[in-house]
């Protein structure tokens, strides 16, 4: 064994304080709930719609606006991630225009930097399909150069090639609320003082509003069928369907609206669909749209100290708890101690007992699955699904009720089987969500419009059977997801984070998986993975990847150290179970000690992923150049920084290398 300058006693006085910091951090209904924070493009798009709806007497309207300001970088732009190379023109110019609309004059020094970047940087003609969208809605660019998303789309058949349902959840919530919008192409024009006039290079009359050229068969198709769609909507006397189809997307997104007033659990599709269902004369004091508007309020609001308040994309609750729940565990927490006892209650309750979109393609399936959010009842994902149970596997015995949360399990378990995708692996929220003919439409230049499945959900689901004792070669199930994984790995021996940062996210979490159900850790694509890891530890003991990873391959595994994906790396290594790597495992664990500070660990670094911004949403784009037009600034793409991931992934890999270096004394 190499030498271990560590003491049993330094690893257990950090786990102990961990625990500390969890407790004292929990939630009264027994959940944790970390900041999600994301780019100042969610609250710009938030205060333009204030100003579209005619709400002028918000609140936290001013503080944020300080969030806003807040956010701009020293050259005068916003970026969608912290100690991004570059700026990010969607960002900037939307930030550029809330703060018009908030009443800040051209000639005021951080305005005057922002449009200076914005004009150097392409100006108007770089900016994406959402950005023009809200242009339009304020005047400021015309409809009829924004893709046109015709509501009749919720009319054809599901065995269509394209219809409403072969996007990823996320993208149809989007899209059926953006129908209403594109079939009546409101505007709310701006006042004159508040125009943005000055980012027209060379003034609007000059100004190119194409959209890009298509770059293929199937692009020229979509453009053309674009085309005829403008023309259909502005020009012909007669739309047979139309009001039909406005009734049904209605009806449509009425009937998902969550509990909480949101929708999808997410920003982009609520935000348009409160603006959708108003241009189709609902109004502000309809219950729909006043719960909506509330639901902007805490919690998803976040106040933060000195620097204003945030507008979350998203919130993270049930994806916090279960994660926290696997690192007390991973730490030796005992289930009986009360905080742990409100956690399991919690997560028990959050289990999702209704049908959502995803049964349109499973019939016959029963629900059980668990949302991200505090409230996304229609789209349960099976990445949360899957680290609940093995929450819940880990503490089975420690439930009062041991029928109710085998029922839960076992509604769980078949929940997660059935969305099983064709080639044995598993999406995030539909299973065989991988139609990539839909990334050819003029409106798909953002994020990921589809939701094919990826090796970090897979592995997470992998290592919660392997928690239910299920091993690979009594399974066919697993045997053919475990062949999914061997074949995704690549050539350098890392696997493709499509969830997190990115590399080191997803060997850290295959590799736990591998071992749960069984896997030879000793055969040469594993070692070859632990190597990987290995090569890529810094200087200081620590790991990290920069999301720049994501359109740089030379980029892989490299960044400045940070506890989460230094967490994810040592969970990685310490999966092989031998003492081949004791050296690096010591020199992480020192990196996380040493940099503890009352009880958890700071980062500013974003290390999660909402859409890396190839379109497709696999890592097949970027090594076949088949990605949307950014670069490392990741303009087509959503980064996450999620507040807790710096704590409960550092409390997982301490809790493991306490039991790897100590077994005798646990």
């Amino acid at each position: 064994m190499t030498e271990f300058n560590l003491t049993k006693e330094q690893i257990e006085h950090s786990i102990a304080e961990a625990v500390k910091w969890l407790k004292r951090e929990q939630k009264p209904q027994g959940n944790w709930a970390g900041f999600l924070k994301t780019n100042s493009a969610i609250e710009s798009e938030w205060v333009m719609a204030m100003y579209f709806l005619g709400i002028d007497d918000d609140p936290k309207y001013p503080e944020v606006i300080k969030s806003i300001l807040s956010e701009q970088r020293e050259d005068g732009s916003w970026s969608v991630y912290f100690e991004a190379p570059y700026g990010d023109i969607n960002a900037t110019v939307e930030s550029y225009t809330a703060l018009k609309i908030a009443g800040h004059k051209i000639d005021e020094p951080h305005m005057a930097k922002a449009r200076e970047w914005i004009l150097n940087h392409g100006g108007l003609d770089k900016i994406r399909v959402f950005t023009r969208f809200w242009l339009a809605l304020l005047g400021e660019w015309p409809w009829e150069a924004c893709p046109n998303l015709p509501p009749e789309i919720i009319l054809l058949p599901k065995w269509f090639p394209i219809n409403l349902y072969t996007f990823a959840s996320w993208g149809r919530a989007t899209i059926a609320a953006l129908c209403l919008v594109s079939a009546n192409r409101p505007v709310k024009p701006l006042p004159q003082d508040r125009r943005i006039d000055e980012l027209f290079r060379q003034g609007r009359e000059n100004q190119d509003y194409s959209l890009p050229a298509p770059k293929d068969a199937w692009g020229y198709f979509f453009t053309l069928a674009d085309k005829f769609l403008g023309i259909y909507t502005k020009h012909s006397p007669i739309h047979p369907l139309r009001q039909t189809a406005l009734k049904l997307c209605i009806e449509w997104i009425v009937s998902r609206q969550e509990d909480d007033g949101c929708w999808a659990g997410i920003q982009p599709p609520w935000i348009y669909a409160l603006i959708g269902l108003y241009t189709q004369g609902y109004s502000l004091k309809h219950p729909v749209m006043k719960a909506g508007l509330d639901a902007f309020n805490e919690p998803w609001a976040y106040k933060v100290e000195g620097k204003g308040t945030y507008l979350q994309c998203c919130t993270s609750p049930v994806w916090d708890t279960v994660l926290s729940l696997v690192a007390l565990h991973d730490c030796g927490v005992d289930g009986q101690e009360e905080f742990i006892q409100k956690a399991l209650r919690y997560t028990l309750d959050q289990q999702i007992k209704r049908p959502g979109d995803w049964q349109l393609f499973n019939k016959n399936l029963a629900p059980g699955g668990w949302a991200f959010e505090y409230e996304n009842d229609c789209y349960p994902d099976i990445d949360d699904a899957a680290v609940a149970l093995t929450a819940l596997l880990h503490y089975r015995k420690d439930c009062p009720n041991l029928k109710e949360v085998d029922t839960a399990l076992h509604l769980g378990c078949q929940w997660i089987k059935g969305m099983r995708s064709s080639n044995g692996a598993w999406g995030a929220f539909d299973k065989d969500n991988d139609n990539d003919i839909v990334t050819k439409i003029p409106f798909c230049d953002f994020g990921e419009v589809l939701d094919p499945p990826s090796a970090d959900v897979t592995a997470h689901v992998i290592e919660a059977f392997g928690i239910a004792g299920q091993k690979v070669q009594d399974s066919a199930m697993l045997a053919k997801a475990v062949q999914y994984l061997k074949d995704e790995q690549e050539e350098d021996g890392s696997w493709f984070g499509r969830w997190g940062v990115n590399h080191i996210y997803g060997t850290g979490l295959v590799l736990p998986a591998l071992q749960a159900v069984g896997v030879d850790m000793n055969s040469d694509w594993i070692l070859r993975a632990a190597d990987w890891l290995v090569a890529h530890q810094n200087a200081d003991g620590g790991w990290g990847e920069s999301c720049t990873s994501y359109m740089s391959a030379e980029n892989r595994g490299k960044g400045p150290s940070t506890p989460s994906q230094t967490g994810w790396a040592l969970m990685g290594l310490l999966a092989l179970g031998n003492h081949q790597y004791d050296s690096a495992i010591a020199s992480g664990l020192s990196y996380l000690i040493s940099t503890q500070e009352d009880g958890s660990w700071k980062q500013q670094a974003y290390t999660g992923t909402g859409f890396p911004g190839y379109g497709a949403g696999d890592r097949s784009g970027l090594s076949t150049g088949n990605v949307l037009d950014q670069g490392e600034e990741l303009s087509r793409g959503f980064m996450l920084n999620y507040a807790m991931y710096r704590h409960y992934f550092p409390m997982m890999a301490l809790g493991r290398a306490l039991k790897h270096f100590f077994p005798a004394e646990r």
